[in-house]
C-alpha cells in the first residue's frame, strides 16, 4: 500500500477550531468515515476532559464519536475512601461526552489494579459484599442512562485462562463476577455491560473469557460485550487470532469492542504481552531507539499494521460495536513509561503535535477505496 499524506492540510486547518464545525470540515476525519461501520473512540485524561487545550480538545472533537476515561473512574479516584466518593471529574466527562453528542464508556466498576488503599484491606466477604453493592450501585445508579456501557469487572483473568486471585476472588470466590453483572444490570437494566481484559486473542487465555462469560450468563449475569484492549506490537497477534476471537466472542451471543487499542512499536523486554501495569523492567540504550523521532521505515510498518488490522475490523463489523484507540497522541500514551521509564513510544495515529501519522492515512483510505 503507498501511504499519502493528503489529509495533512485539512486536518491542521480542522484542529485550530473549536468543537462547533461545519458539516463539509468533517468530511475527513475517523467518525465520519467510519460512522457506518462502529464508534470510533479514544480514551480522555484528566486534562483532556477538563478542556485545558482547545487544540487537543478540537481533534477529539473532530475525529471521535465514543470516549472513555482513562483513569478517573478507577475506584482509587472515584471512591477514595469508604464513605467518600469524587465526582468531580467524572461529572465533568459524561457531560463532555453529552455536549458533544459522543458515545460515553464507563471504565471501570470492578478491577484488582489501582484500588482504594482502603479497598485492598478488605478480608471479609460480608465487608466485600458490601463494598461491591454500594460501589456499583452508587456508581451506575448516579449516570443511569447517561452512560451507554460500562467494563463491569477488567482483568479478571491470567494468560492460561484461570481466575486472577484478586482481592475479590479471595473473599467472595467466583461468585463476585456473576454477581457485579447482575448489581450493574439492576442499576441501569438498559446499559451495555461488558467483561473487558488483555491478550484476549491468546488461545488459552480467549478459552477461559467464553468459559468466564458462559459461567456468568448461566448463574443469571447480564452480559452485553466483551472489550478486547488490543495492546498489540507490529508483528503480533496475528491477524488470524485475531479473528478467530472476534467469530468465538460473537458466537456467545455478544458484541465485541476494541476497548484500549495502540500499537506498541518498541523492542517488548523478555516478550512482554498485555497491560498488566505491575510489571516494571529496568530499561538500557537499545530498549529505548526512537528517543527523538520514529524512521520512515518503522512509520510504514506502523502503517501497514493499522490497516490490517482495520481491513479486518471492517470485515467483521457486523459484530463489532466500538474501536476505542487508548489515548489520543502519542505524547500522552501509557506506553512512553511503561514497561520501562522514560522510553519515547509512537503508538497511536496522531503524533505529540497532533499531526496525522501514516498510520491515520493507512487508516483512512480503507474507506477511500470502498467508496
Amino acid at each position: 500500500m503507498k501511504f499519502i499524506n493528503h489529509c495533512l492540510p485539512l486536518l491542521s486547518l480542522m484542529i485550530l477550531g473549536s468543537c462547533n464545525v461545519k458539516k463539509t470540515e468533517l468530511s475527513s476525519s475517523l467518525k465520519n468515515s467510519y460512522k457506518n461501520d462502529f464508534y470510533i473512540g479514544t480514551a480522555l485524561s484528566a486534562d483532556q476532559i477538563e478542556e485545558k487545550d482547545a487544540k487537543v480538545d478540537s481533534l477529539i472533537c473532530r475525529q471521535f464519536n465514543a470516549i472513555t476515561a482513562e483513569n478517573i473512574m478507577k475506584s482509587m479516584f472515584v471512591h477514595p475512601q469508604k464513605d467518600k466518593y469524587d465526582f468531580a471529574l467524572t461529572d465533568k466527562f459524561v457531560a463532555f461526552g453529552e455536549k458533544n453528542k459522543m458515545f460515553i464508556h464507563g471504565h471501570t466498576l470492578i478491577w484488582h489494579s489501582q484500588l482504594a488503599p482502603w479497598m485492598e484491606k478488605i478480608k471479609d466477604s460480608t465487608e466485600m459484599k458490601a463494598f461491591m453493592n454500594d460501589h456499583i450501585t452508587t456508581i451506575v445508579s448516579k449516570y443511569k442512562g447517561r452512560i451507554n456501557s460500562w467494563d463491569v469487572v477488567n482483568e479478571a483473568l491470567n494468560d492460561d485462562g484461570t481466575l486472577r486471585k484478586s482481592v475479590f476472588l479471595n473473599t467472595l470466590g467466583e461468585s463476585y463476577l456473576a454477581d457485579a453483572f447482575k448489581l450493574a444490570a439492576k442499576a441501569d437494566p438498559k446499559v451495555d455491560l461488558y467483561y473487558n481484559d488483555y491478550n484476549l486473542e491468546d488461545p488459552a487465555k480467549r478459552e477461559g473469557a467464553i468459559n468466564l462469560i458462559k459461567k456468568i450468563k448461566a448463574a443469571g449475569g447480564k452480559v452485553d460485550g466483551i472489550g478486547s484492549q488490543g495492546h498489540w506490537n507490529l508483528n503480533s497477534p496475528s491477524l488470524e487470532e485475531i479473528e478467530k476471537s472476534i467469530l468465538a466472542y460473537s458466537a456467545l451471543g455478544v458484541k465485541v469492542a476494541f476497548t484500549e487499542l495502540d500499537i506498541t512499536v518498541l523492542p517488548n523486554p523478555w516478550d512482554l504481552k498485555g497491560a498488566d501495569v505491575n510489571q516494571k523492567f529496568e530499561g538500557n540504550p537499545k530498549m529505548n531507539p526512537y528517543p527523538e523521532t520514529l524512521p520512515d521505515s518503522i512509520q510504514n510498518k506502523l502503517a501497514q499494521r493499522y490497516a490490517d488490522i482495520f481491513k479486518l475490523f471492517l470485515k467483521h463489523k457486523d459484530k463489532i460495536s466500538r474501536v476505542t484507540f487508548w489515548g489520543v497522541h502519542d505524547g500522552q500514551s501509557w506506553l512512553n513509561d511503561w514497561p520501562i521509564k522514560g522510553r519515547t513510544n509512537y503508538p497511536l495515529l496522531f503524533d505529540t503535535k497532533l499531526q496525522p501519522k501514516k498510520a491515520y492515512n493507512s487508516v483512512m483510505q480503507l474507506k477511500e477505496v470502498k467508496e
